[in-house]
């Protein structure tokens, strides 16, 4: 009986796993045409990121006992996993193509191997450290070092942004997950903060954030009510920016959050790991941006890397900082991405 309701747990947890790196990897190809047609990408992000927290909000009131009870890990997951990777991620790929960006993000289980071995002071495999070799050698490919960066330099660096905060995103999301597994002070077992609530109230820190940082009453609302275009093809303004805030941020969070409490933060990581070829695939059909053969082999090695690397990360110890760092090892975006126990960019 308990093997049968764990297979269908996981076989759940997967299926949202795939919704949610497919919703994530939308995100990009909607919300450039958005940039190109007028929008700042910092604008895009506050729309997105607001329109979000808006339709949330009835979650964050039923959940409200989490700003006395958690105020560090709201704070932290709306700066970190909502602002930071938003931010960082749609401001790079308004210079750089959406997949570069993208592959550029994924190089959070290097970081994430760099917070165990450095900051936790634990150590790591060497399967993990040739993954993150392979990582590493796959982007010099991406981003085609040998022709002297031709890629935009501050692109890759808002990329790398990305990244970094995804590797916070991912931590705090399985901190939170973990510090309900202990018990509490009466000798009872914990509950663990409600993942959509902790998802409610970091959209909105977020949208607080982003809303100094973007100033959206600047922003050409008209910009809205026309079209955008998609390779060539005229799209309603309106349609993409319902699609990020809908699908690419709700759908998207929920779903992961969801997917990394029911499988385990390695197997939701590479899950996690088609959000990149997910949205390289869209961008190539929706927007025409072609990847060289030598970019195409440098994504596969880089998406092999991160597989490794997450996959080889050693099994942490019982308590939620460790817990935290392995979960961000799933984060090849995030997905989110946004998955409170964590395996996702951009994220």
């Amino acid at each position: 009986m308990h093997a049968s309701r764990g297979t269908q747990k996981r076989s759940a947890g997967l299926g949202l796993a795939l919704l949610s790196a497919f919703a994530f990897g939308g995100s990009g190809v909607a919300a450039k045409p958005l940039i190109e047609a007028g929008l700042d990408p910092l604008h895009v992000v506050w729309l997105r990121v607001a329109g979000a927290a808006l339709i949330m909000l009835p979650v964050a009131w039923r959940h409200r006992n989490l700003v006395r009870e958690r105020p560090a890990l709201l704070a932290g997951f709306g700066l970190f996993a909502v602002a930071g990777v938003q931010a960082c991620y749609f401001a790079a790929i308004s210079r750089i193509p959406v997949g570069v960006a993208l592959l550029v993000e994924y190089l959070a289980p290097a970081l994430v191997l760099g917070w165990v071995r450095f900051v936790q002071r634990r150590p790591v495999t060497r399967a993990a450290a040739l993954g993150v070799v392979l990582a590493v050698g796959g982007l010099a490919c991406v981003v085609e070092v040998w022709a002297g960066l031709s890629f935009d330099a501050l692109g890759l660096l808002l990329a790398l942004g990305a990244a970094c905060c995804q590797v916070g995103y991912f931590v705090l999301s399985d901190h939170g997950g973990q510090e309900g597994r202990g018990e509490g002070t009466d000798g009872r077992r914990a509950e663990p903060p409600h993942p959509l609530g902790v998802i409610s109230y970091g959209l909105i820190v977020g949208a607080l954030v982003l809303t100094v940082v973007a100033r959206p009453w600047g922003m050409n609302w008209s910009l809205l009510g026309g079209t955008a275009g998609m390779n060539g093809t005229g799209v309603p303004a309106w349609a993409l920016l319902g699609w990020i805030v809908l699908v690419a941020t709700v759908l998207a969070y929920g779903s992961g959050v969801v997917s990394v409490r029911r499988l385990s933060p390695q197997v939701a990581g590479v899950v996690a790991c088609l959000e990149a070829v997910i949205a390289t695939v869209l961008a190539w059909v929706l927007l025409g941006e072609h990847l060289s053969a030598p970019q195409l082999i440098g994504g596969f090695v880089v998406l092999t890397g991160a597989f490794i690397a997450q996959s080889a990360a050693p099994k942490p110890p019982s308590g939620p900082v460790a817990a935290g760092a392995g979960a961000a090892a799933g984060a090849v975006e995030g997905a989110v991405g946004s998955e409170l126990s964590a395996g996702r960019a951009p994220h």
